[in-house]
């Protein structure tokens, strides 16, 4: 049962300052920022989709079943690994990938109406070292697009790069952040907030996170981390009155100003090692993790360092999502969890099958979540429950989260040869 209108677990031991107090008055739901780039209903152009949110767009239609032979446009097979989501822009299909052997870390895109690849950019060569977790790659970092180009982090002789890549292929320029101790790994992706390109490097040799000019690279701002382990992406959402920039892990909760990088207030309701991304109500922060304690909190985000309510569930890799007043999650062991989001009580669990490391996606009222054994499931979730729709197996592996747009779903996986691939599910029409 979720413990209410608790402080977080006193072994976090950190001393909470409120740097600024933010307004009391709330938005019943995040807003799109005026500057946020603009995505199509065709669009799916930064980690999580359109706002960040999980959320598929309204005007999403994509097949609940398909198969090896079933409902498959095109399979494409791609050099090296990776376990970052899919971005679709327009005609383009655009994901990170890194082959170890042939030591290169690229941006490749594929034609979205056929699958082929229509150009591969290698961002790094040399420098790939595979160490941490067995699951990790080389390649976990999603790719943002801002309406101009595209930006992807990486991973590459000991320290974390941001890389600027021009629509057809060429890098614009390229950044380094921080030296990086690895100890699971990396996959942290990039954020756009107006001119700015927000990154983070989380680590145990002590990290960062910078906002850096979209146009040049130029680091506008720094913010220094701890030295602990951390994997979370950053996230901006409109909240009490302002544009808040938020990050979890390393023992705590922090909101800056995501223009010029300060704090605006910090408090406990993190543990050291997250790598969800956080998702919000309008009200309250909801984040997750996993070591050394496991936990889903509810934040207040206006400074107050108010922790609303709290559980012990281990929701640690797949990120959750907040729609219509439910809190959703697929947590790493199979098992989906709905929570009344503005108290924390529990409505609902239902258990799947196999190990969660890709998120959900939310489409109307259907769930799709791919496990590590690639199949994706769809499920119909709603206050009342969940309902296994059904369960769709394609290749043998898989550790990316569903990418939903139009009348698709694109998926990366591994084949029984070890051979990646993306492939396009789309509903055939009458």
């Amino acid at each position: 049962m979720p413990r209410l209108n608790v402080a977080a677990s006193a072994c976090l031991a950190l001393t909470c300052s409120t740097t600024l107090m933010l307004g009391a008055a709330f938005l019943s739901i995040p807003s799109a920022r005026a500057d946020e780039p603009a995505a199509t209903e065709g669009d799916w152009p930064n980690w999580r989709g359109p706002g960040g949110r999980g959320i598929a767009p309204t005007s999403a239609d994509p097949p609940t079943t398909w198969s090896e032979t079933e409902h498959v446009a095109w399979s494409t097979e791609i050099p090296g690994t990776g376990h970052g989501s899919i971005i679709v822009v327009g005609e383009d299909v655009v994901v990170a990938t890194a082959d170890l052997e042939a030591q290169v870390q690229s941006l490749i895109c594929l034609d979205r109406e056929t699958g082929s690849i229509r150009w591969n950019c290698p961002v790094h060569e040399g420098g790939l070292k595979q160490e941490g977790n067995s699951k990790a790659s080389l390649a976990s970092s999603t790719p943002a697009w801002d309406g101009e180009r595209y930006f992807i982090n990486f991973l590459n002789n000991g320290a974390i790069h941001t890389t600027a890549v021009s629509p057809t292929g060429e890098i614009e320029w390229q950044q380094k952040i921080s030296d990086y101790v690895v100890h699971q790994g990396y996959g942290s992706s990039p954020t756009i907030y107006h001119d700015l390109v927000i990154v983070g490097a989380d680590n145990k040799g002590g990290g960062a996170f910078a906002a850096l000019r979209r146009a040049t690279g130029e680091v506008v701002w720094r913010f220094e981390r701890p030295s602990k382990p951390n994997y979370s992406s950053p996230i901006v959402w409109h909240l009490a009155g302002q544009d808040q920039l938020i990050l979890i892990g390393c023992d705590e909760v922090v909101s800056l100003d995501p223009a010029r990088g300060d704090v605006l207030w910090r408090t406990e309701g993190a543990t050291t090692e997250c790598v969800t991304t956080p998702v919000t109500d309008g009200r309250h922060i909801f984040t997750s993790g996993g070591y050394p304690r496991n936990h889903v909190s509810a934040i207040v985000a206006d400074g107050s360092n108010d922790v609303t309510w709290e559980t012990d569930t281990r929701v640690y890799v797949p990120s959750m999502i907040v729609s219509d007043g439910l809190l959703l999650a697929a947590a790493d062991a199979g098992v989906a969890y709905c929570w009344e989001a503005a108290t924390g009580k529990e409505l609902w669990k239902k258990r799947l099958g196999g190990t969660f490391s890709g998120s959900p996606v939310l489409v109307g009222d259907l769930m799709f979540v791919t496990n590590e054994e690639a199949e994706t499931y769809v499920v119909r979730v709603s206050a009342e429950g969940a309902e296994i729709i059904s369960v769709n197996r394609l290749g043998e592996s898989a550790f990316a989260t569903p990418t939903i747009v139009g009348d698709s779903v694109y998926l990366r996986a591994r084949g029984g040869e070890g051979d990646a691939r993306v492939d396009r599910i789309h509903r055939v029409r009458d």
